[in-house]
């Protein structure tokens, strides 16, 4: 009977440790449901595709490519080598006495590397300095330069032109001047027919999408295990054959039989 107390007493004394351990390890934080990156989120990308507007016209498409990861709750929801694809929503070419030069694109769409794809509206939020012009980041507007500078140039150009004739024309100093007035009527009839500065995005410049939207994404979805390899934009070039030996010294240009 004795035994069998201590026995009972051993047991509950255990039942209680053991309860105490439990409660003393921390539960693991289980995994989030749902992983969103919110509207704001500026993802940098990179254009595979040159955009002017000398050439652009309104619903031509455009290709981009993610260059840096994006995270949400430490996990990388946006891999580098993710593909945006965009749409050129109005082109307008600088007037030929004034106005400058103006692009419009918007982003349309992301497509990671395993496929998963969201769509959006997004707009542009930065540029880099590779491209002429300058952005305006509250409507996601590109602009060509003013082209002051080269109507300037090409005036005076022609005025010193049309002086150096006058100058050969006549040996009296009115023959320069009126030949130097010929020359700035024609800079500025130069100026007047012709364009101001074209809008341009050159491939390879580094843009910058603001989202307009929430984006979520399941642990499912971001899951690139399985994923499409990274695009490479280098490739590697095969090392050179090694020169077979010519019997009169140096390498031959034609490669013994084996």
């Amino acid at each position: 009977m004795l035994l069998s107390r201590h026995a009972g007493l051993i047991c509950v004394l255990a039942a209680c440790a053991w309860g105490q351990a439990q409660e003393a390890v921390p539960a693991k934080p289980a995994a989030p449901a749902v992983y969103e990156l919110t509207s704001g989120t500026r993802v940098p990308l990179n254009l595979m595709n040159a955009v002017s507007t000398r050439t652009a016209a309104e619903g031509d498409r455009i290709y981009l490519e993610t260059i840096f990861p994006i995270l949400a709750n430490g996990k990388i929801v946006i891999p580098p080598g993710s593909y945006v694809a965009g749409t050129v929503t109005s082109v307008k070419r600088a007037g030929k006495v004034k106005g400058k030069a103006e692009l419009y694109v918007r982003f349309d769409s992301l497509t990671l590397p395993n496929g998963v794809t969201r769509d959006f509206r997004s707009r542009m939020g930065g540029l880099d300095g590779q491209n002429a012009g300058s952005l305006d980041r509250s409507e996601g507007k590109v602009q060509g330069d003013s082209g002051k500078g080269e109507d300037a140039a090409t005036v005076a150009s022609a005025t010193a032109w049309g002086a150096t004739i006058g100058g050969v024309a006549a040996r009296s100093g009115m023959g320069a001047g009126i030949g130097a007035a010929a020359g700035a009527a024609a800079g500025m009839v130069g100026v007047l027919m012709s364009r101001g500065p074209d809008a341009i995005l050159e491939r390879g410049s580094t843009l910058e999408m603001v989202l307009d939207r929430d984006l979520k994404f399941t642990p499912d979805e971001i899951d690139f295990s399985n994923a499409m390899p990274v695009r490479r934009s280098t490739a590697t070039a095969p090392a050179p054959a090694a020169a077979s030996k010519n019997p009169m010294g140096g390498a031959s240009p034609i490669p013994r039989r084996q």
